[in-house]
Parts: C-alpha cells; structure tokens; sequence
C-alpha cells in the first residue's frame, strides 16, 4: 500500500521557521519525484517545491525560493521541507506527493497523495 505522510506542521510566527517531513512507503521511492504542494483557504493548490530522488535535482516556486529548502534522505525515503522566514501568506495545508517522472510542480503527474499538515503563519 503506497502511503504518504506529512508532519511538522503548526502555528509560528511571522520570520520563523518549520521543517515538514514526507515518510514515503509502498512504492520504490528511487524511481520517484516528490513534490510538496499547498492550499490556502478560498485557493487552489499549488506547487512549492519538489526533488527528484534519483538525481537531486530541485524545483521552487517563485514565492518560496531563498526561503524554503528541499532536500530527501532515500535511505529513511524522507524528503523534508525547510521553511525560514516564513510569511503569513504562507498559510496553508501543505501535502507532499509522488510523482512516476522528472521532478515537477505539474500537479497531474502526481499518482500519490499525502492526507497534509497545516502550517498557520500568525503575524
């Protein structure tokens, strides 16, 4: 059974920071892009960041570039998500996802979802 899970998530302060965490199971994870995606209240979900486990490669988003950090220990098959100075529009569900391809913030190559953490920015 492919499962995602997400933690880290909660309640900081504006300029603060929090490191999310995507245990990855049930599929081979070398073979797989992971994506962390986000969605605020009255939005649609975008793209944040992603990496590809077989070669490292890394994606951001305008928003969150020289402020969020991606990065994946394949043997725990973790990819974490390294958020500083962190805004109040930062606010959202966060969910990490896999994708069977080259990493991309292209929500409809993703197979696999996780069920997401929230991260509420207070200012």
């Amino acid at each position: 059974e492919v499962q995602l899970v997400e933690s880290g998530g909660g309640l900081v302060q504006a300029g603060g920071s929090l490191r999310l965490s995507c245990a990855a199971s049930g599929f081979t994870f070398d073979d797989y892009a992971i994506g962390w995606f986000r969605q605020a209240p009255g939005k649609e979900r975008e793209g944040v960041s992603c990496i590809s486990s077989s070669d490292g490669s890394t994606y951001y988003a305008d928003s969150v570039k020289g402020r969020f950090t991606i990065s994946s220990d394949n043997a725990k098959n973790t990819v974490y998500l390294q958020m500083n100075s962190l805004k109040p529009e930062d606010t959202a569900v966060y969910y990490c996802a896999a994708a069977l391809a080259i990493a991309t913030l292209a929500q409809y190559e993703y197979d696999y979802w996780g069920q997401g953490t929230q991260v509420t920015v207070s200012s």
